[in-house]
Parts: structure tokens; C-alpha cells; sequence
């Protein structure tokens, strides 16, 4: 008995000239890009460095490209908010994520599940020093003034936090490897207030990229007790190097902040590549140069392999540091994190 069955041979190739349809659409979007403003998100408030470093490169992409970038602050949760809306967003090329360091440390410490691995980097822009700054009404001279009273008085002075996995209890993790500092940590959602609550006396000392302190140094404001650093810094010369006081940090230096901007890794390779090449442009022009030398910050300036590879070593030096000082909460070994 016959029976008459739908013939497939129609509806595969509907199915074929739809998928074609589909990457042709695709792939004139990402040769036409970008056809309208881009969003970039900034995980941290207003006027910290990682603010800072994005408002001042950004104007070059904007002329490289052709179009609008604006800057949205969404912080909050030590940058796991912010992260979060960009990769909850469409993958293209629209919404973009200028980000600090913390994101390589979220899984340690049980921010989150994902870290970098989970974003595409566009470029790694550059790298900072770190400063402990205090109120200039401060009586210390120095990092060692101020290892000694903490000491006398263990979890008494009051030292500026941008939550777990930031930069501040990065560094207070380190100085535990190497010897007892026992403070109080406050929490603010980025550099900005904490140094109003500094210069305020709200607070007594606070690791902090010099990106954000220098002027407040150059202001008189704040003073910077110690460097974390194996070489003086160019623009601040007379400030003693942590080693001077500790010894043993070395072996976690050289080590600093660095800014990065990411998208969505399952944008189109051709819109990685666009913005990939405006990014190295904008941070190659001397301008952006010269903002980093003012701020004691270094040029990086990678993409590609030399970003992954960076990322994967700042990883590890940072997460076995913070299991050795006791602050991980999740052994690197657990994660598949290499020793360095």
C-alpha cells in the first residue's frame, strides 16, 4: 500500500537558505559595525582608577570608531554586579565591560562562579602602582609608624575596603603572609568615597592604586606611607619602598591593579577584531601615554594570547598569595589554579 509522506527535501533546504540567510545577516552587521552607540559598563563608582582609566582612553576609541561610548558605573559586590550585566547582554560588540582585577579572583573567594575566563578581553590596558595612603593629620612618617600601632593596638585602626577580593584586602592579605597586621576593615563601592572618608577622618589608611591617591597626594590630603614596589617611583621618589619594612614581600612584587576591557565571548570574531585594533591604537596614542605616567601606572597594551596569558599569571601569583596568608576560600589547587 503506498502512502504519500511530506517530501523533506523542501523544508531542508528552507532550513539551509534560512541558516545562510541567518550568517549572511550576521556577517554584514559585524562588516558595518559599529552601526550605533556602544555601553560600557565601569563595575566601581565614579572617581575611583578604574573610572578614571576608562574616561580617559575612551575618547580615543570613540574617534577611532566612529561612535558614542557610554559609560554607565554599576557597582557593587566587588565589581560581580556590573560584570554580571555585561554578560547578560547580547554578544554584539555593544556592551562593554572596563574592569579591574578583581574578576580573577572570584571564584577563591566565592564571589562568583565565572572569572575573565568567562569574558573576551579586548585589550589589557595597563598596570598600577599601589600606594598605602593615609590622612596627612596622621602622625606616621612611614609604613613602619603605622605597622607599629596596629600591632599595639590589633583591630583598632580603621583601614578603607572595597569589599572581599578587592585591592585593599588583596594587599592586607599579602602583608599577613609576611607578618600580623590585625585592622578593621570599611567597606565602600569604589575609591572615590573611601578617599572622602580618609581625607574626612573617617578612616586611618587604605591600600590604593596611585591612580586614584596622586592627586589627593599632590593636594596635600593624603600621604603615602609605603610602596609596594621593588624599584623607587618615578613621581613620588622619597616615598619608602614596602621592603624597607617588610623583606619578605618581594616575593610577591612586582604585582599591582591592572584595567582591562571585555565583551561577550561569543561575539563575532569580526567585532573582537575591530575593537581589538581601536583599543591598541587608542592606547598606543601619547596622550593616553602620558595619563599613564602621570597616574605611576605602565603601559600593556596586550591582546590576543599575550592577554591570556597575563590574565592566567596574575591569577596565580595572587590566589596561591591569599592561600598562603590564610584568605582563600577556596584553594587554587581546587580550581585548577597552577603554583606559580
Amino acid at each position: 500500500m503506498h502512502t504519500n509522506k511530506p517530501n523533506a527535501l523542501p523544508r531542508l533546504a528552507a532550513g539551509l537558505l534560512a541558516v545562510a540567510g541567518a550568517l549572511t545577516l550576521a556577517g554584514q552587521a559585524a562588516a558595518d559595525y559599529p552601526e550605533r552607540r556602544i555601553d560600557a559598563v565601569v563595575p566601581w563608582g565614579a572617581g575611583g582608577s578604574t573610572d578614571n582609566m576608562a574616561r580617559s582612553l575612551t575618547p580615543h576609541v570613540e574617534a577611532l570608531l566612529g561612535t558614542d561610548i557610554v559609560i554607565n558605573n554599576r557597582p557593587g559586590g566587588t565589581g560581580v554586579i556590573g560584570t554580571s550585566v555585561v554578560l547578560s547582554r547580547p554578544a554584539n560588540g555593544y556592551s562593554l565591560l572596563y574592569g579591574a582585577e578583581n574578576a580573577q579572583l572570584y571564584p577563591i573567594l566565592e564571589l562568583a562562579d565565572f572569572d575573565y575566563g568567562a569574558l573576551h578581553p579586548v585589550s589589557l590596558i595597563g598596570q598600577g602602582i599601589v600606594l598605602i595612603v593615609a590622612p596627612t593629620g596622621k602622625a606616621w612618617d612611614d609604613f613602619g609608624d603605622m605597622l607599629a600601632e596596629a600591632q599595639a593596638r590589633p583591630g583598632e585602626l580603621r583601614m578603607g575596603d572595597a569589599g572581599a577580593g578587592g585591592l585593599p584586602s588583596t594587599v592586607l592579605a599579602m602583608l599577613n603572609a609576611v607578618d600580623e597586621l590585625d585592622v578593621r576593615s570599611v567597606t565602600f563601592g569604589g575609591d572615590g568615597p573611601a578617599i572622602t572618608a580618609l581625607i574626612g577622618g573617617h578612616l586611618d589608611f587604605m591600600p590604593m592604586a596611585l591612580a586614584s591617591a596622586q592627586e589627593q597626594i599632590r593636594a596635600g590630603h593624603l600621604k603615602a606611607l609605603a610602596v609596594l614596589s621593588t624599584e623607587p617611583v618615578e613621581q613620588l621618589p622619597d616615598v619608602p619602598l614596602i621592603t624597607e619594612f617588610l623583606p619578605e614581600m618581594e616575593t610577591f612584587l612586582p604585582w599591582g591593579p591592572f584595567w582591562g576591557a571585555y565583551v561577550h565571548p561569543n561575539t563575532p570574531d569580526a567585532i573582537k577584531a575591530t575593537l581589538e585594533s581601536a583599543y591598541a591604537k587608542a592606547i598606543a596614542q601619547e596622550e593616553f601615554q602620558a595619563f599613564l605616567t602621570r597616574n605611576g601606572a605602565s603601559s600593556l597594551n596586550l591582546q590576543g594570547e599575550e592577554a591570556e596569558e597575563f590574565l592566567a599569571r596574575w591569577q596565580s601569583v595572587t590566589a596561591w598569595a591569599m592561600e598562603g596568608a590564610g584568605s582563600a576560600k577556596v584553594s587554587p589547587e581546587t580550581l585548577g589554579i597552577p603554583r606559580p
